[in-house]
């Protein structure tokens, strides 16, 4: 919205700053940060008074979640979908249809997730609505989302590129529409799974939101991808405006969501930001890129697979608990410890995927 000042800088010289997706970035950043902060507070009292008893407690977890879980609200994600939009619509282009494309599928993924949280506390069960319809509105999401690549984007934008391989790049054709939609759907599960400690899942986000960031300003300048050897996708430049948008609201939710938290982020949160990595990693065609970056949540997913996969062939379990997080805890690990070790795997597996940038 604040780009059409840029307008007037003939007038006044510094307006010509709001050209600058670094500067907007910067700015979108900052503003998500402080919304989140203000509005923070009074988010999580009215949720409380709302929820009561707050987001149900695995009884099978470890028993100290028990003691100071209980009682938590949930929801949290609302917190940081309203800072991410309130930012993103204040700083970025507005008819660049990358931005609305992404927002869609943000905003579409955190009301599955927020439906879904609100069966859990009004019922208090960790069932939610059903699966199967829960996942069959994602596909459809994320299947309207690509669609409207296709038809608004590139040449490029059906094109699936191997990182680390210059020049390479496979036409997926209309498969473009299967391959897409599946991408979206795993991210904003994997993170899903991850959201199980105070802080494990918003961290790696953030992460990756600045990873991408940094690969969606490059992919979308025409000189930088050259240079780089990656699909130059127009206008996908736009889209680190709303990673910065991210940044910033993941940072004030990290505030209140830093042990003991004082609420969960819950389905609305992590369904969204893993939805919003996903269409971001489609929209710039670095798809199996973000399997690299997002290792974390893939890894997480893998965990749940193989327990199920195991206990039902079997009936023996490979993990004392999955996903893996809890794995940790019931061998001794503190909550602390088990989720710095794993932002600190995340940062790792965040510098390995920017890496492949340059490796071609």
């Amino acid at each position: 919205m604040l780009t059409w000042l840029a307008e007037y800088s003939s007038v006044f010289g510094p307006l010509n700053l709001f050209r600058y997706i670094t500067f907007r970035t910067g700015g979108a950043t900052a503003t998500a940060l402080f919304f989140v902060f203000f509005f923070g507070p009074r988010i999580i009292q009215a949720l409380r008074l709302k929820q009561g008893k707050g987001q149900p407690i695995r009884t099978d977890g470890p028993q100290s979640h028990l003691l100071t879980k209980k009682g938590t609200p949930t929801m949290g994600g609302l917190m940081i979908l309203s800072g991410l939009l309130v930012s993103t619509l204040l700083w970025a282009n507005l008819r660049n249809h990358y931005v609305w494309i992404v927002l869609f599928v943000t905003a579409g993924f955190g009301a599955i997730g927020f439906y879904d949280d609100y069966l859990k506390v009004t019922k208090q069960t960790h069932g939610g609505f059903s699966g199967r319809l829960r996942l069959s509105l994602e596909v459809a999401i994320a299947f309207i989302a690509c669609l409207a690549m296709m038809k608004l984007g590139t040449p490029h934008t059906t094109a699936l590129s191997l990182p680390a391989i210059n020049g390479f790049a496979a036409d997926l054709g209309l498969f473009f529409l299967v391959f897409g939609p599946f991408v979206i759907v795993a991210s904003g599960n994997a993170v899903n799974l991850t959201d199980g400690l105070d802080g494990l899942a918003i961290v790696p986000v953030m992460i990756a939101s600045g990873t991408f960031g940094i690969i969606a300003y490059l992919a979308g300048n025409a000189i930088f991808s050259t240079y780089l050897g990656i699909n130059f996708v127009p206008g996908a430049g736009e889209l680190a405006i709303v990673c910065g948008a991210m940044i910033g609201a993941g940072l004030g939710f990290l505030w209140f969501n830093a042990p003991p938290a004082q609420i969960f982020m819950g389905d609305t949160g992590s369904l969204a930001l893993g939805g919003l990595l996903g269409a971001i990693a489609v929209a710039v065609k670095h798809e199996i890129v973000l399997g690299i970056v997002g290792g974390l949540f893939v890894l997480e997913t893998l965990s749940v697979i193989v327990q199920v996969v195991s206990y039902q062939l079997t009936g023996k379990r490979v993990f004392k608990m999955a996903p893996i997080h809890h794995h940790f805890e019931q061998l001794g690990w503190s909550e602390p410890q088990v989720v710095v070790r794993f932002w600190i795997i995340a940062f790792v597996l965040a510098l390995i995927g920017l890496s492949t940038l340059k490796l071609r």
